[in-house]
């Protein structure tokens, strides 16, 4: 692989999909850390079932996923709680060159092939692309410096459609 090679393709493919209560980006939370209580079904295909073994003993689990609703990225773009212009990159938005999402959700029960999620953010429907499990014992990282996200003010996010294609048929 040419690392400097911007045509480089990968072919990945969904492994389930994420339920949540959720059809549209102005509903979703724009964080885990809002969406408390929100519940949601992790639906993992058959074929992966198997690797779901020994998942319930974790009480947080990373969904990585993929944000198929995501308008084209910009590499400037105005985030959700800031009035302010930020680089891409320095930004949580799904509007990405590769519209990856990951979200810290609360595991609690497996049933078969199915994970009953809260704190979910994701919408209804997002393809799921993996699935590893959080550990306190080297997820959490003390942090003295947050970017811009020290300056905003937390008490009332909410999401817009400025990230999102627009959607047809509602």
């Amino acid at each position: 692989m040419d690392k400097n090679n911007e045509s480089t393709t990968f072919t990945v493919k969904a492994i389930g999909v994420i339920h949540s209560p959720f059809t549209h980006p102005k509903e979703a939370p724009i964080q885990p850390a809002f969406a408390k209580g929100a519940e949601g079904v992790v639906e993992v295909f058959e074929p992966y079932a198997a690797a779901l073994k020994d998942l319930d003993g974790f009480e947080r689990i990373w969904l990585i996923f993929y944000c198929d609703r995501a308008a084209d990225w910009k590499p400037l773009c105005k985030p959700y709680l800031d009035t302010v212009e930020r680089g891409l990159f320095a930004t949580r938005s799904p509007a990405r060159p590769n519209p990856i999402g990951i979200s810290s959700v609360r595991l609690t029960r497996i049933e078969g092939n199915r994970l009953f999620v809260q704190d979910i953010d994701a919408l209804d429907g997002t393809p799921l692309l993996d699935i590893k499990p959080y550990s306190g014992k080297f997820d959490t990282f003390p942090t003295q410096r947050n970017g811009w996200m020290d300056t905003v003010d937390t008490s009332n996010p909410k999401a817009d459609g400025r990230f999102w294609k627009p959607q047809t048929g509602k």
